[in-house]
């Protein structure tokens, strides 16, 4: 059953909540043709997407929900020892629900990237874009390969979380007035060091992002106590877990049957996803930020921009079509700080490929 929402869009769309069977979701659509769905990604929501519907919807059935733990949808746990499976499987029994039978173009911002992958895997796809991806061997404590740097995954999951952070978001905190709100966080990690955006839309991405499921079934998750340092290990549940090594891995797109087209699109500044990211205990530790680090040979810094590079090539060897975008000096989200070319950029590959 689809039930309209209030219209507080800052683009010409239809918001509703649609009943699944899974999850009551929350989503955005507009436009009619080939179905693109647009999947956000970790401390986000659709509405990250919603600046760009007036010129893709000119082409295509955009689609854009609120993922499992964010935004408006209806705040269901997430098993974290499926990787990002869950998300596949909602998003999938949205587009029935929704009644769309073409396989869709599917997009996937950071976390979404693995959540598309774990869509192609069961089902046909037409593309998959990826928009400065996690890792192929997920966040955390691994080696190039993708071998653990411990058996149980230290230094990876719900607990590397920054409590203050997780209090902040808790709590509603809306202000920039600790460099740990979630304003001053997304200021400092989404976009470009030079990008700012517009009041409005800052505060609404704000509000969104405080939507968030927190606790143990959401954002960070559960978390293990480990020998090993830093001295915690993943859970079971939420969505950091989700993303640990120990239940997130996209690599095996190499094995996908037919395998669809690749666009791989990347800011080459982003902080979050990078092969030195500040979020990584391998770069805390050896800046003395995180004690008692065990030196470069027992926790290296996660070379995730590489890990994605050699996957996309291991892919295209394979006979897969890959794509690659480079954005100089963009952020983790360049479909918003480098909006026009991101869009082009997609706009082609899309049409491209038929």
């Amino acid at each position: 059953m689809t039930t309209p929402a209030a219209p507080d869009t800052i683009a010409p769309m239809t918001e509703s909540f649609v009943d699944t069977g899974r999850l009551r979701t929350h989503v955005l659509t507009e436009g009619s043709g080939p179905p693109l769905v647009l999947l956000h990604g970790n401390l986000s929501t659709a509405r990250f997407y919603e600046h760009l519907f007036p010129a893709l919807a000119e082409r295509f059935h955009v689609i854009a929900p609120d993922m499992r733990g964010f935004g408006d949808s209806e705040p269901r746990p997430l098993d974290a020892t499926r990787g990002l499976a869950d998300w596949a499987d909602d998003t999938a029994a949205l587009l029935d629900a929704l009644g769309v039978t073409d396989p869709p173009h599917l997009v996937g911002w950071s976390t979404a990237g693995a959540a598309i992958v774990d869509y192609a895997k069961a089902r046909p796809v037409a593309s998959l874009t990826f928009l400065d991806p996690v890792s192929p061997y997920g966040y955390g404590a691994v080696l190039r390969d993708g071998t653990p740097l411990h058996a149980d995954h230290a230094g990876s999951g719900g607990g590397v979380a920054n409590p203050e952070v997780v209090a902040r978001l808790g709590a509603g905190d809306t202000t920039a007035e600790s460099p740990l709100s979630i304003r001053s966080v997304m200021r400092a990690t989404y976009w470009s060091p030079q990008y700012r955006l517009d009041p409005t839309r800052e505060d609404l991405y704000v509000a969104e992002i405080l939507k968030t499921l927190t606790g143990p079934d959401g954002y960070p998750g559960d978390s293990r106590s480990s020998p090993n340092w830093p001295g915690m290990a993943p859970g079971t549940r939420g969505i950091l877990n989700a993303l640990s090594p120990k239940y997130c891995r996209w690599a095996d797109i190499v094995d996908l049957d037919p395998r669809p087209p690749v666009l791989w699109t990347h800011g080459t500044a982003d902080l979050v996803v990078s092969d030195a990211s500040p979020l990584d205990f391998g770069v805390l530790g050896a800046a003395g930020i995180v004690p008692g680090w065990p030196g470069a040979d027992a926790h290296p810094p996660q070379p995730m921009v590489t890990q994605i590079r050699d996957v996309l090539e291991a892919y295209a060897k394979a006979g897969g079509s890959v794509r690659t975008e480079m954005f100089e000096g963009s952020g983790h989200g360049p479909h918003v700080d480098a909006e026009e070319r991101w869009l082009a950029v997609l706009v082609d590959f899309l049409t491209t490929i038929g």
